[in-house]
């Protein structure tokens, strides 16, 4: 009686080791990561007063790559890179390659930049801002070009690294981000806005393995990446570089990578000192920290991309405009205005702007969003109130940054980003007021694509 008893136990209990085991995950996940630090001294980016190249190096600078395939074998990478921005020929190199050696289609990649102010220059992004020597152009070049072929490095070594994986989502919240523009009796200034829209959540994509190490963390928030100002010459990922190091000693063994959201119209505050950035990067990474020990929402099913180049009109502008403008003062003006007229005589002026929206969505539990150039925040608001049933996550500075996205509101206020800045981007004006419009309709549709 008594061994029948225990065998009828012993039964109950492997049954219920049975029902309670983890499900086998559908998913399989990798990573990769690879220095992109420049040798030498190079010209950093993000500012115009900066008066010489880099002095030396506070942190390295990372490109790093996820890979993530569902169990239909569609497979998509994600890629960080502690950099101002990457621009579109750039973007599509990498991706050409990518394509030609992985077989990973154009809406499956998504390249995006930290958009530190500590980094260096590729080119050609912000081109009217610097006035480069011969020399100093060739390390800029030579950087791009390796840039170029590292980013096909770390996508193979995030391919190669497959295994299977279970992966989850949620959000936090910190709250060092500031509106920066101020609205004054004389116009709109860099300062802060108390008032402003902002965006402080902190999105977590979480990947461990079934035994549950963590191997991979993707985050974001949105904000510019701007803590250390232009009088900082040593190469660094300001607090998103800060961020992601103490991510990765939070979990030993995995891989941090951060995603720029929205920030277009966003600064850290305070800012300018080192120990700021510092500070503000374990903030964030805390908040990470937090989430990723928590319960998370399961990212189940297959994932759907959609990837579609539509184009922003400009406000109309005239030759006689540039003509007058490259005799100004200001020599970044000036230079703007003789590569205006230059296009004029070679009969290519622009009238709109080629640009990026991408999106790709597991069937249950995350979409990510990924538009190019520097957002505004409102655009991230306004997305994730469009779709409220989404676990969204929107991210800016993806796979093009041509210049700043403001909305009809901000372009009608003025000031940096929808005027003073496409001076430094190399465009002739400040976008049409109805862009706002398109792009929305734009980012709508490609959504409903990958939701369908």
């Amino acid at each position: 009686m008594y061994a029948v008893w225990y065998m009828r136990l012993v039964v109950l209990f492997l049954l219920a080791g049975v029902m309670t085991a983890a499900p086998k995950p559908e998913l399989r996940a990798g990573a990769g990561r690879i220095k992109i630090t420049p040798d030498g001294p190079i010209w950093m980016s993000g500012y115009a007063s900066r008066t010489h190249p880099s002095t030396g190096v506070l942190q390295d600078l990372w490109a790093k790559a996820l890979a993530i395939e569902d169990s239909k074998g569609h497979k998509v990478v994600l890629v960080s890179s502690d950099l101002i921005g990457l621009p579109r020929a750039v973007s599509e190199a990498v991706a050409a390659q990518v394509q030609k050696k992985y077989g990973i289609e154009r809406a499956n990649l998504v390249l995006n930049s930290s958009h530190t102010h500590t980094g260096p220059v590729v080119r050609a992004n912000l081109a009217t801002m610097y006035d480069l020597t011969p020399e100093q152009s060739r390390a800029v070049d030579v950087y791009t070009q390796k840039l170029t072929a590292d980013l096909v490095t770390v996508i193979g070594a995030a391919l190669g690294d497959l295994q299977p994986a279970i992966v989850s989502f949620g959000q936090g919240t910190t709250g060092f981000a500031a509106n920066r523009r101020e609205i004054t009796p004389t116009g709109v200034r860099l300062s802060v806005n108390p008032a402003g829209p902002v965006d402080h959540s902190v999105p977590v994509l979480r990947i461990t393995s079934p035994n549950g190490q963590v191997r991979a963390i993707l985050f974001g928030y949105a904000c510019h990446n701007t803590t250390l100002t232009g009088e900082f010459y040593e190469l660094s990922g300001d607090y998103a570089g800060f961020a992601q190091s103490e991510v990765e000693k939070a979990f030993p063994g995995a891989t941090a990578l951060f995603y720029i959201l929205c920030g277009g119209d966003q600064n850290p505050n305070p800012r300018s000192k080192l120990e700021l950035a510092s500070q503000h990067g374990k903030a964030l990474a805390g908040e990470v920290a937090r989430v990723a020990r928590g319960a998370m929402a399961n990212v189940e099913g297959q994932v759907k991309t959609a990837f579609q180049l539509t184009e922003l009109p400009l406000a109309p502008y005239t030759r006689e405009q540039f003509e007058k403008e490259a005799h100004d003062a200001n020599i970044f003006k000036a230079r703007r205005a003789r590569e205006m007229l230059k296009a004029y005589d070679e009969r290519r002026q622009l009238t709109k702007v080629p640009y990026p929206v991408q999106a790709l969505r597991f069937k249950k539990g995350f979409t990510l969003v990924a538009l190019g150039g520097e957002v505004v925040v409102d655009y991230a608001l306004w997305a994730k109130s469009a779709f409220p049933s989404e676990s969204m996550m929107v991210a800016g500075y993806s796979n093009d940054v041509m210049c700043y996205i403001p909305t009809t509101r901000i372009i009608k206020e003025g000031g940096y980003e929808p005027v003073d800045s496409m001076i430094y981007y190399g465009m002739p004006g400040p976008f049409s007021e109805d862009m706002e419009g398109h792009l929305k309709d734009t980012i709508t549709a490609v959504v409903k694509r990958v939701m369908k």
